[in-house]
């Protein structure tokens, strides 16, 4: 069974200058045991997608507009904020971006892991604490019973992250969604966490969507990716056949900006142009104002998701058999 499906996801905000759409049509799935890399620029929707499958939108402006999302096989839409708190944490947990912010600095972090097994778990005191130990040195932590008694404070930034790791699985849930989790790290610790990712999702089997703009983190452990763009989704597949041949323009801009040692001396590649604003979308393909190969009618007719060999699906008018004419 799909783990998690979400099928032309839509959100609305509303404003004092009226309504705004961050998502239009956003659609992945995610298997169990998989890795789905979510990657696009900073206001792409990546977060405002988490936020959506989590049940945590704002209550007072933000709402699901259209499309479904079903986790196990059930529809996520209209449950109640009870059955939300029933599935939060426990079968869905959510890594945020900064491990510095995500911590109570009044707390010893063991305390902060148990707390989160006993709501779901219903296990005692006892048990939850040398369960807890038990979690964080499997997320390799050392001396685990020292650092449990430890304040957040007294930790650096990778063992702060595998605190989050921790209360992240402390329930075991089946799926993870981390948003940015290594942002906030120096590159060795990175590296340490997307390892540990990956390790941990294969040994439990817990399905990951990893939320990130850094190609490099996807490339090494992800096994689909779904790449964003002004709120929809541009080409999605397996993460070797999209990065070994992009079809998608924005895909490929993504890929040629990666900076390579083999690179002759001048300026770095950029895509041209800014990321639109959510207010000011254009019409059509959105990402036709900055695309070298757009034509007239990217500037009218919306791309729909056509499939391509290797199960990729891309989001371009070059590729629809039905729009030809106009290429």
């Amino acid at each position: 069974m799909t783990l998690l499906q979400v099928d032309g996801l839509r959100v609305k905000f509303m404003t004092q200058e009226g309504s705004v759409e961050p998502l239009d049509g956003v659609s992945f799935m995610i298997e169990p045991g998989q890795i789905l890399g979510l990657v696009g620029e900073t206001g792409s929707g990546k977060s405002v997608t988490a936020q959506a499958i989590m049940g945590l939108l704002p209550f007072l402006n933000g709402e699901i507009s259209g499309g479904r999302i079903w986790f196990r096989g059930q529809d996520m839409l209209g449950l109640s904020e009870e059955q939300w708190q029933k599935i939060r944490g426990n079968q869905i947990s959510l890594i945020s971006q900064n491990p510095m912010t995500s911590l109570d600095p009044v707390y010893r972090v063991g305390h902060q892991i148990v707390e989160g097994m006993r709501l779901h778990l219903s296990i005692s005191a006892a048990k939850a604490r040398q369960r807890a130990i038990d979690l964080m040195a499997s997320l390799q932590i050392p001396d685990a019973e020292r650092v449990f008694q430890q304040y957040p404070h007294q930790l650096s930034g990778g063992l702060k992250q595998r605190i989050v790791i921790a209360m992240g699985l402390c329930a075991d849930p089946q799926l993870l969604i981390a948003d940015e989790p290594t942002t906030a790290l120096d590159v060795t610790v990175q590296a340490q966490i997307v390892n540990l990712f990956k390790e941990t999702t294969r040994n439990l089997g817990v399905g990951l969507l990893l939320i990130t703009h850094d190609l490099g983190v996807i490339a090494q452990i992800c096994d689909t990716v779904a790449v964003m763009y002004a709120g929809t989704v541009v080409e999605s597949g397996d993460v070797s056949s999209v990065f070994a041949s992009p079809r998608h323009p924005y895909t490929r801009s993504l890929l040629g900006c990666i900076p390579t040692l083999g690179m002759s001396k001048g300026g770095l590649m950029a895509i041209p142009g800014n990321v639109p604003s959510v207010r000011t979308f254009p019409q059509g393909c959105r990402f036709h104002p900055r695309c070298s190969e757009r034509r007239s009618c990217c500037a009218t007719q919306k791309p729909r998701m056509i499939p391509l060999d290797h199960e990729i699906l891309v989001g371009c008018l070059k590729y629809d058999p039905q729009r030809r004419n106009c290429w």
